[in-house]
C-alpha cells in the first residue's frame, strides 16, 4: 500500500461498508475500506427481500458488489481488522492488529454487531438457516409450517402477533416463567397460539435445519423453524473507545443522516439499528457516504 493517508476510512467491508464505498468511489474521494472478511451472516444460505439479488446466497451478494467497488481506482481494499482508533488535529487515526496506522479525515463504521448465542445445544448451528430473526428476510420460506418464537413479555406479544400473519401453527416458547400478561396470553389464545413455559434442554437439528425442540420435562416438540432475538455487542471496540455513544439497546446513536454523537463519524448497517437487512445496510451505507462527502465539501468551502 502506497499510503496512509485517505479521506476516508471505512471500517467494515460488506453490505454497508461497500454501498458507502461505492457512493465514495463515484465521488472521487480516496477512501480505505478495512474488513476482515466475515460477515455475521455468513452461514444464512440465501439472502431475500433486495430487489435483484433475491434468494442469492449472502456471499453471492457481496462478491458481486466488491467487484463493482473495485473499478472505483480511488478506493483501496486492506484485509485486517482494524483495533484502535483516536482523534486527531486532522482526522483519526486508525491502527489495524498488524500495528499499521491510517489516518483519515473522516471515519466511517460499518462493523456490524456480533450475536450472543444462547447456551442452547444447537442454537448456534441452526443460526440464520432455520432460528431465524426476521419474518421479512426469511418468513416466506417457512410460512404456513410449524412455527416457534422464544420470546417473552411484551416483546414475545408483539412478535407472536407479527408472526401470525405467515403461519396459524405457531408456539410461543417463553423458556421459563411466562411474563406475558393475561390479556396478551387471551388474545394470542384466540388466534390459535399456543404458549410453552417450559425450559429448552437442546435443538435437534441435521445439518442446521431444526427438527425438534426437545424441553427439560423430555417433551419434543416437532418445528421447521425458530424465531428468536440473540442478545449482541458491537463487533468493534473503536466508536465506544471514541466515545461516541450508544443507544439503550446498544447500537451506534446515528441521526437521519447516519452522524454519530462525534463529529467526522458515521455509522451504517447492523451496528446503528434493529432492523438488519441486506437491503436496508445498502441504503444506509450510501446515506453516511453521501452526508460523508458534503462534510468535505462544506469545509473545504469554509476554509475560502
Amino acid at each position: 500500500m502506497h499510503s496512509s493517508e485517505f479521506d476516508i476510512i471505512i471500517i467494515g467491508g460488506s453490505y454497508a461498508g461497500l454501498s458507502a464505498a461505492m457512493a465514495l468511489g463515484r465521488s472521487l474521494r480516496k477512501v480505505l475500506v478495512i474488513d476482515g472478511g466475515k460477515p455475521c451472516n455468513r452461514q444464512t444460505p440465501h439472502s431475500h427481500n433486495f430487489l435483484t439479488q433475491d434468494g442469492k446466497t449472502p456471499a453471492e451478494i457481496s462478491t458481486i458488489a466488491r467487484k463493482q467497488v473495485e473499478q472505483y481506482d480511488t478506493i483501496t481494499f486492506l484485509l485486517g481488522f482494524a483495533v484502535k482508533g483516536k482523534k486527531t488535529e486532522s482526522g483519526f487515526e486508525i491502527e489495524t492488529e498488524k500495528g499499521e496506522v491510517f489516518q483519515g479525515k473522516k471515519l466511517i463504521f460499518a462493523t456490524g454487531v456480533k450475536d450472543i448465542m444462547p447456551e442452547i445445544p444447537g442454537f448456534t448451528e441452526c443460526w440464520g438457516i432455520s432460528v431465524i430473526h426476521c419474518p421479512y428476510c426469511h418468513g416466506y420460506e417457512v410460512r404456513n409450517q410449524k412455527t416457534g418464537i422464544m420470546a417473552n413479555g411484551d416483546f414475545g406479544y408483539e412478535f407472536g402477533k407479527l408472526i401470525t400473519n405467515w403461519t396459524e401453527d405457531l408456539t410461543i416458547f417463553t423458556n421459563g416463567k411466562s411474563t406475558l400478561t393475561d390479556e396478551q396470553t387471551g388474545k394470542l389464545a384466540l388466534k390459535g397460539v399456543r404458549i410453552i413455559e417450559t425450559e429448552i434442554e437442546k435443538i435437534e437439528h441435521k445439518i442446521g435445519k431444526l427438527e425438534q425442540l426437545i424441553l427439560k420435562d423430555g417433551a419434543q416438540i416437532a418445528l421447521k423453524a425458530l424465531y428468536a432475538k440473540a442478545d449482541f455487542v458491537q463487533s468493534s471496540d473503536i466508536p465506544v473507545s471514541l466515545g461516541i455513544e450508544l443507544t439503550e439497546h446498544g447500537h451506534i446513536k446515528v441521526d437521519p443522516m447516519q452522524k454519530t454523537s462525534i463529529l467526522g463519524v458515521y455509522a451504517c448497517g447492523d451496528n446503528s439499528t434493529q432492523f438488519r437487512s441486506v437491503s436496508f445496510a445498502v441504503s444506509t451505507g450510501t446515506m453516511a457516504a453521501a452526508a460523508c462527502n458534503k462534510e468535505l465539501i462544506d469545509e473545504e468551502f469554509r476554509d475560502i
